[in-house]
């Protein structure tokens, strides 16, 4: 299923979830990819049915997370965090790397964010993934 998304074949991924259904039918691993691929070509329709298929398996998904040790002490960050004391200057530090890393050529890859929305938006969201607010820390 990796290979589908890598290569957006929906029809062969579709097929290949239906299979590992079959032969296993409490893994909702392969539903949960084939939301995901719906996601990444703009399916919007597709990925919602097959989500409201994990939900009514009582599948919950959990909140990514990064760590990072720093002075012998553990610190945790997830998606648009904002708990965190210093978020601010965490994010201050996430905007000048990321201008730096524009000028420097980089271009956001967004076809992993898989939510319907703006591309601006989506560029924003991989910017305060939890792995970077971590690194940023």
């Amino acid at each position: 299923l990796g290979a589908c998304r890598i290569h957006d074949d929906v029809e062969f991924a579709k097929y290949v979830s239906d299979l590992i259904l079959e032969l296993e039918p409490q893994n909702t691993s392969a539903l949960v990819l084939l939301s995901n691929i719906y996601a990444a070509v703009g399916k919007w329709d597709d990925k919602a049915r097959v989500r409201k298929m994990i939900d009514c398996r009582g599948v919950k998904k959990e909140l990514g997370q990064s760590c990072i040790e720093f002075n012998n002490q553990l610190y945790t960050f997830a998606m648009d965090d904002a708990l965190h004391p210093q978020i601010k200057e965490i994010h201050a530090e996430l905007k000048r790397l990321s201008e730096l890393m524009r000028k420097a050529g980089y271009v956001p890859d967004t076809r992993f964010v898989l939510q319907d929305v703006e591309m601006k938006q989506k560029e924003i969201s991989l910017c305060y993934h939890s792995e970077k607010l971590a690194i940023a820390f």
